[in-house]
């Protein structure tokens, strides 16, 4: 049976369970932080106490915590050790934890075996030899239980040992062999073997130097996976891996887990999950190391077992007959929990194609083109000079017209806004004075006498770039709540809601908190860009990102004719921007304001058509000599922000004009053409 001194005779006189417990560095003699509390001083040391002749945990700060080694796992693991009873789950932990083989029953009946087992913390090189021999029907049987063929068997390295010849702890030599009642298997290494026998008193037994960081099926896992289990025992990474599961497992559950391997294995795998065995020490071991572990977000999930000995682990799990799909469905069940927070809040934005969303209302188009939707973004952008504040004042004067009165928008269409929603206007750049002149023009514009109390126009020169992005969130919030929505939004100088165009972080929030507050109010929001456009790309990291999330983006560039300005389309979210008319504007002194001039002739528009799609050539042709048809679809989709269709129709123009050309070597290519 289990007795005291028998442990403290295994144990180096208690020295090897304070060093299987307490974890870090640490050595006999110097002072270290207390583990069994909060401890903020280092006041405790392990001391040789040579009146008892054991060695002992000594707390300057708490007298309490002071004593030998069954005492520190009495504290440990909440057990009295003036209690009998609790005493003897000491020594059994003690036993187990540290494999030190001791029966827990009565004498060992071949007690040259059991001094064999010496404690996993003292030192492990032992002579050994062993006979392998050719499973048994009966052997493999035992393992068919579990689903686990002599295939994996074999990519495990488990063997079926007929005889093992080592030492005990005190050098005696001892045999054992195999027989069909007590079969013996063996986890192989080149260093050591372990010994496993399942109808066995002591069930393992080791040979060799295993080492402090033995980690079974660590070599059998892949170079990346998304899920990795840390289970108690060989026989449960087996059974996994029969399933089609990834895992591996240390030598006991009770050891500490090498923090050196799941760093490694957190490169690897996008999750760690401990599934130990479901009685009481494998809920305490791997409630402690998803504690210590939790820096590498590593979890823990609890099987559906009683915890008895016939149903306490994974293997056990798969031989009362659950399937791989029954696990997976726990697996599940338990990402629910974990992202029980994110799942809500992403159900709510899940598409219901039972109830279709209902189509976004078209606020400004051109043509069929649709250019400024609900819930989008379009950007405006040209240089100074050629007319984009007195161009989005007539999109305001569209949106506050009276019904059915014909207003001129620069060519642009303008739905009515017949349930006088909010039309918001805010200036970042002109001073009060000039923004009241533009207001009173798009009044007059709009043939309205008076302001329409809709209709809301801010100056916000005045404020900080931080309190202006502030500003329009907090009245947007208020005024579409105030006129039962927000019809059209215009920021006039969007630049001014960031230090800088080309910070990346603040370019980032800025565009998306607009993307958000026009799917929230389902209005449109147009953003003026005060950059002059670089090809068929805008300046900066704003500019980017307004690309990316822009239903459209128009630019505005003075014509051949210097008091001419012309409208382009550089993208459109729904179609080519190149089938968008190129409408012209000027100013007219008679009336007053800017005034629509029709469309360019169609020769214009094959031209313009033609020089961009030239440019693209050249960008694509400056980086290679030739190009498959594909390579060539993809990279026009990227440079000019188009969709597939659209490309291949550009292609086609492309080989019409002889921009671009069959290479006359090899007819799957294309190479330059004639530009």
């Amino acid at each position: 049976m289990l007795r005291k001194d028998e442990i403290l005779n295994r144990t180096a006189n208690g020295l090897n369970v304070f060093r299987h417990y307490i974890t870090g560095q640490w050595r006999v003699g110097r002072n270290f932080l207390n583990p069994l509390y909060e401890d903020s001083k280092a006041s405790c040391n392990v001391y040789f106490d040579r009146k008892t002749g054991v060695y002992k945990l000594k707390d300057f700060g708490n007298d309490e915590y002071s004593g030998d080694c069954f005492s520190f796992i009495g504290k440990l693991k909440g057990l009295n050790c003036n209690n009998s009873n609790d005493f003897m789950e000491i020594l059994k932990t003690i036993n187990c934890d540290l494999s030190l083989g001791i029966s827990e029953d009565t004498e060992a009946q071949v007690p040259q075996i059991a001094k064999s087992t010496i404690s996993i913390s003292e030192k492990r090189s032992k002579a050994y030899t062993f006979q392998e021999q050719k499973f048994s029907s009966v052997e493999l049987d035992y393992w068919k239980q579990y689903d686990i063929s002599s295939e994996l068997l074999a990519q495990y390295k488990v063997c079926s040992v007929w005889e093992f010849k080592s030492e005990n702890s005190e050098g005696k030599p001892y045999t054992i062999s195999s027989s069909p009642e007590e079969p013996i298997f063996g986890y192989k290494n080149k260093r050591f073997i372990k010994l496993y026998r399942p109808f066995s008193k002591i069930r393992f037994l080791y040979g060799g130097e295993i080492g402090d960081n033995y980690c079974f099926g660590l070599e059998q896992l892949p170079a990346k996976g998304d899920t990795v289990f840390i289970t108690g025992g060989e026989k449960d990474v087996l059974s996994l891996a029969a399933k089609g599961f990834h895992a591996i497992c240390f030598n006991s559950e009770t050891v500490n887990i090498p923090a050196s391997i799941i760093h490694k294995l957190s490169f690897r795998f996008k999750h760690i999950i401990l599934l130990y065995d479901m009685d009481k020490t494998g809920l305490e071991s791997s409630s402690k190391h998803e504690k210590q572990l939790a820096e590498y977000s590593v979890k823990r999930l609890l099987l559906p077992l009683s915890g008895t000995k016939e149903e306490k682990d994974i293997s056990d799990y798969f031989r009362l007959g659950n399937s791989r799909e029954s696990f997976l469905k726990l697996f599940l069940d338990f990402l629910d929990t974990l992202y029980s927070d994110t799942m809500t809040m992403l159900k709510s934005c899940e598409i219901d194609f039972n109830n279709p969303p209902a189509k976004a209302q078209e606020i400004i188009s051109a043509g069929d083109v649709p250019l400024g939707t609900q819930g989008n973004i379009l950007c405006i952008t040209g240089g100074e000079g050629t007319g984009k504040s007195n161009y989005v004042a007539a999109l305001v004067a569209g949106s506050i017209r009276l019904e059915n009165i014909q207003v001129d928008t620069l060519g642009i269409n303008v739905y009515e806004n017949n349930k006088h929603k909010a039309v918001l206007l805010y200036d970042t750049e002109q001073s009060e004075v000039q923004l009241f002149k533009n207001v009173s023009n798009l009044l007059k514009r709009a043939k309205q006498p008076e302001k329409p109390e809709e209709l809301k126009a801010f100056c916000l020169t005045g404020m900080s770039r931080k309190e202006r992005l502030q500003a329009i969130v907090q009245s947007m919030d208020k005024f579409h709540y105030q006129y039962g929505g927000i019809q059209l939004v215009v920021i006039d100088g969007i630049a001014d809601l960031v230090h800088s165009a080309n910070d990346e972080a603040e370019s980032l929030r800025v565009v998306d908190e607009l993307y958000r507050l026009a799917g929230i109010y389902q209005t449109c929001i147009v953003c003026v860009l005060h950059y002059v456009p670089n090809g068929l790309k805008l300046r900066g990291h704003l500019g980017s990102e307004l690309q990316r999330k822009s239903a459209a983006i128009l630019s505005i560039e003075l014509d051949n004719e210097p008091t001419v300005s012309v409208v382009k389309a550089l993208k459109v979210r729904e179609g080519s921007p190149l089938d968008v008319p190129l409408m012209l504007f000027s100013w007219d002194k008679e009336a007053g304001m800017h005034l629509y001039r029709g469309e360019k002739p169609r020769e214009e528009k094959e031209k313009r058509k033609e020089k961009e799609l030239v440019s693209v050539a050249r960008e694509v042709f400056d980086q290679q000599t030739f190009i498959t048809y594909i390579d060539l679809c993809e990279q026009i989709q990227q440079i000019m922000d188009v969709k597939e269709r659209t490309s291949k129709s550009y292609i086609r123009f492309m080989r019409e004009k002889e921009i671009i050309i069959k290479d006359p070597s090899n007819q799957s290519y294309f190479i330059k053409g004639h530009f």
